[in-house]
């Protein structure tokens, strides 16, 4: 039997209703019903873990920039940064992060109006979504070294903050250092932070906890988000920046118009799945994400001044870093993923609408396939990933 081919538009047209499987999985965790509420019952403004939006507005920024440089995630012009966003691709654990904490947050604030896609600039533009410094996202959604900035003691053009959280969150007991896929100051991340994925702690370094502590931070206040005066206004309480201001806005009018890709956890912004690598340990083998040997310029200079790692950085050995040589994510030679991870999407229930259930279908075993670490190649006739979304769709 032959494979059905899928064009460029149906993969396209297939990634936007992902928001519909997030909205789905987020629904028992968040407490969000399927029916529309009673006009006598009151919304649920609580937050999974119980805390609610803050009804003022968070003056104090999620995040610094320092001199000479817009955020830790951009290397390069800024016009270079957008007109790329939809080739550098959003690890699948980000953007299922990013439109949860949509879903969440609108039913707990609904009159915030926020789209995940100006969630996922900020994430674009503070970390590359988890992947700055040599970083990826596990199949948890967890920075995997860590990300953490430069000491902002003032110098190299930081603001000076010393320490608020006694080395909890930055592994620095002198001085904060921006934290996480969304980069926040730890006295800020004390306000926000939040248990999105229920797993009993609140972790910056984890983009389900950092993105809806976004979201918190962004609908604090009165704000309506789905208004350009809402959006600035909100973007620069984050980081008191307009050039910050500008660069993220672009980034979510291109993400909103479709200019976005999914690939795989464990995809580095170059476009190369991250092994686990064996190392030996006390007479046994452990796997671990490569360490890089230094961290670079976080929360604004662009990365292209090393500096030292925090004082205590996460416990990871350090590792010679290896040259990966799968390719992956970025349209390469298709096939398989090795080491990524194969979690399982529940299945959807029926609509008993035929289309609207055949494209969810598709829609599904899109993501399931990216998901199962499966990349690409629309210019292959024997794409391994059509053949895994056909036999998913007629199984």
């Amino acid at each position: 039997m032959s494979t059905a081919r899928f064009g460029r538009g149906q993969k396209a047209m297939a990634l936007v209703p992902l928001a519909l499987l997030s909205a789905a999985w987020t629904a028992s965790l968040a407490g969000v019903g399927v029916s529309t509420a009673s006009a006598d019952t009151a919304p649920d403004t609580t937050l999974p873990d119980g805390t609610s939006v803050p009804t003022q507005a968070i003056k104090a920024p999620a995040s610094v920039s320092v001199a000479g440089g817009v955020a830790p995630g951009v290397h390069g012009s800024t016009e270079q940064v957008v007109s790329n966003v939809s080739t550098s691709g959003i690890p699948a654990a980000a953007l299922a992060a990013y439109q949860r904490a949509e879903t969440v947050i609108n039913s707990a604030d609904q009159g915030c109006h926020l789209s995940w896609q100006l969630i996922a600039a900020i994430g674009r533009v503070e970390s590359d979504h988890g992947r700055t410094n040599g970083n990826s996202l596990d199949s948890k959604g967890v920075a995997q070294p860590g990300i953490y900035g430069i000491a902002l003691d003032g110098s190299h053009g930081t603001t000076r903050i010393s320490d608020t959280d006694a080395g909890q969150y930055d592994a620095d007991a002198k001085f904060d250092r921006a934290i996480g896929p969304m980069q926040f100051i730890p006295s800020t991340w004390s306000v926000v932070g939040v248990d999105a994925d229920g797993d009993g702690q609140r972790n910056p370094q984890d983009i389900n906890d950092a993105a809806l502590a976004t979201a918190v931070y962004l609908c604090s206040g009165s704000d309506d988000l789905s208004t350009t005066a809402g959006q600035e206004g909100a973007v620069y309480r984050y980081n008191h920046s307009q050039s910050y201001v500008d660069l993220v806005l672009s980034i979510m009018n291109a993400y909103l118009e479709g200019e976005f890709t999914s690939v795989p956890n464990g995809t580095t912004s170059a476009g190369y799945a991250v092994p686990a690598l064996p190392v030996t340990h006390n007479g046994g083998t452990k796997h671990h994400h490569q360490q890089p040997h230094h961290q670079q310029t976080n929360n604004g200079g662009g990365g292209d001044q090393p500096t030292e790692q925090p004082t205590a950085p996460p416990t990871q050995e350090p590792t010679e870093p290896t040259s990966p040589s799968t390719p992956g994510g970025g349209g390469g030679g298709g096939g398989h993923l090795p080491h990524l991870p194969s979690p399982s999407l529940p299945p959807l229930p029926s609509t008993s609408v035929p289309p609207v259930d055949q494209l969810l279908t598709h829609v599904q075993a899109v993501a399931q396939c990216t998901l199962e670490g499966y990349v690409d190649n629309i210019l292959k006739d024997d794409d391994p990933f059509d053949q895994c979304v056909y036999d998913y769709t007629h199984r």
